[in-house]
């Protein structure tokens, strides 16, 4: 196969191979290469029924393009002596049909649009592979929660035991957190799907184009109306990576809780073996290695975040190489969350969880407390910071008894009598009840059996929404693409 042919006019001299694999972007390349067949193909039936080139051109380059789109892109075309993988297609395009035929695929485009539609084209699918994973680990949530609603265990604020709630209250804030990372996605999504092919190195084109005809059998919702930001801009990849590293945040933070709760000294769950590995040298360890690969692959995505952010922090409009750098900072920060959001719903779904032990632990700590507290204001008519006081005294000592409240009591209120008020040790033991304590919390987002039951209603009815909209975005697209090919066959048939 010939060298890079977009070098063969203004520049001369031989490059060394470490030059060509510095400059090389064919790593990256590997995820855009079939869509960039797909553009190809698109930019060739635009140009032929703008009648920019002949039809008889057409018929010869359509066939080359159908091949490498069914048998796939060969390995050469990946080769470093091509900047590319756009130079490498158009140079084995030119090897196959001709310099006269091949030669005519890239006009009225640069590399630079044809780069930047590329990379929207592959993200969005990976967005709606994205949102379908985020539905998987929600629905899996879900189902543990509605298994756990009568589940009480201990919550915690600095790690220390704070007030009782139910495994349904706490795995449903996760769910929430994930339904907010969906919507983000879905936002992001938005913005992604739009073209720029047309937009040219940055000014266009002279040829008399037609962007919108592109844009639609391509899939895309619209265009990225002003041409020069349609090469310069990758904000979008970069709303898409703080995205990402939000959701992996969230990841982390559950990620962290259950490795916590299958200590030994907590006991709350267990993971199946096949998410844990064991010590090469203490048989009896089993250590929860994939919750914490997870955890640090969280610290991967920021830096892919953070990494791009820096990239185009400086750069003047419109395209410049160092984009170069940027792009393989997005298929890193997809890959690492795709990964682990697909282990995540598995290992999610097989996990045990120890509900006595978690009932065992649930009123430890004085953590029904609060439940006492409230108590004494609702039925005994006590100011709410009188009574915090009385039972925090009584905490102090050690104890929660009707004595030593009512000691507490003398000692913080001048004389009050708790129990002349009517306070007996069976209204104590009541308050102080864990099952008794959350069941009072019927608030809606209350981790009552009465309220979890109302807010799973709700997410099932948000994630019916979101694996509908998934699907028919999934659809949309795939129907473009046939219609692509199709378009392209019955010009050739």
């Amino acid at each position: 196969m010939r060298t890079d042919v977009v070098r063969l006019g203004r520049l001369s001299g031989e490059r060394t191979g470490e030059m060509m694999q510095f400059l090389s972007s064919m790593h990256a390349d590997r995820c855009i290469a079939d869509a960039d067949v797909l553009v190809d193909i698109a930019h060739v039936l635009m140009l032929d029924r703008q009648k920019v080139i002949e039809h008889e051109i057409t018929r010869q380059l359509l066939p080359a393009l159908l091949v490498l789109h069914d048998e796939g892109i060969p390995e050469e075309v990946f080769d470093d002596r091509f900047e590319d993988v756009h130079a490498g297609i158009e140079a084995m395009l030119i090897e196959s049909v001709g310099v006269d035929v091949g030669g005519r695929m890239h006009m009225g485009r640069s590399r630079n649009d044809e780069v930047a539609t590329c990379i929207r084209i592959k993200l969005r699918d990976d967005l709606l592979k994205q949102m379908a994973a985020l539905v998987k680990v929600r629905e899996v949530l879900v189902a543990l929660a509605e298994k756990h609603r009568d589940t009480v265990m201990p919550g915690f604020t600095h790690l220390q035991h704070a007030q009782p709630t139910t495994l349904a209250h706490h795995l449903l804030a996760y769910e929430q957190m994930y339904s907010r990372d969906f919507d983000r996605l879905r936002d992001a999504y938005t913005r992604v799907n739009l073209s720029p092919l047309g937009a040219a190195a940055f000014a266009s084109t002279g040829y008399p184009i037609n962007r919108e005809l592109t844009a639609r059998l391509l899939g895309f919702d619209g265009l990225v109306t002003n041409t020069m930001d349609a090469v310069a801009s990758r904000d979008f990849a970069l709303e898409v990576l703080a995205d990402l590293s939000i959701l992996m945040a969230n990841t982390s933070r559950l990620c962290e809780e259950l490795i916590i709760w299958s200590t030994s000294f907590v006991k709350f769950v267990s993971l199946d073996d096949a998410f844990c590995s064991t010590s090469s040298i203490m048989p009896q360890k089993k250590n929860p290695d994939t919750a914490e690969i997870m955890r640090a692959k969280s610290g991967s995505v920021f830096g892919a975040y953070s990494a791009a952010m820096m990239t185009v922090k400086g750069l003047p409009m419109s395209y410049n190489r160092d984009l170069q750098e940027f792009t393989p900072n997005i298929w890193r920060g997809m890959h690492d969350t795709k990964a682990c959001l697909r282990l995540l719903i598995d290992m999610l779904a097989s996990a045990t969880f120890d509900t006595e032990r978690m009932k065992q632990e649930a009123a430890k700590g004085f953590s029904t407390a609060t439940e006492l507290a409230d108590t004494l204001v609702r039925n005994y008519g006590l100011p709410f910071r009188t009574a915090h006081n009385i039972v925090g005294r009584a905490v102090q000592k050690g104890d929660l008894s009707l004595a030593t409240l009512d000691a507490a009591a003398q000692e913080l209120g001048a004389g009050l009598s708790l129990t002349a008020k009517g306070l007996t040790q069976e209204k104590i033991d009541e308050a102080l009840d864990a099952v008794h304590s959350v069941a009072l919390r019927r608030a809606p987002g209350g981790p009552a059996p009465f309220a979890t039951k109302i807010a799973l209603e709700e997410c099932r009815k948000l994630l019916d929404r979101d694996s509908a909209l998934v699907d028919e975005r999934l659809a949309k697209l795939s129907t473009a693409k046939d219609e692509l090919i199709a378009d392209a066959r019955r010009l050739v048939a």
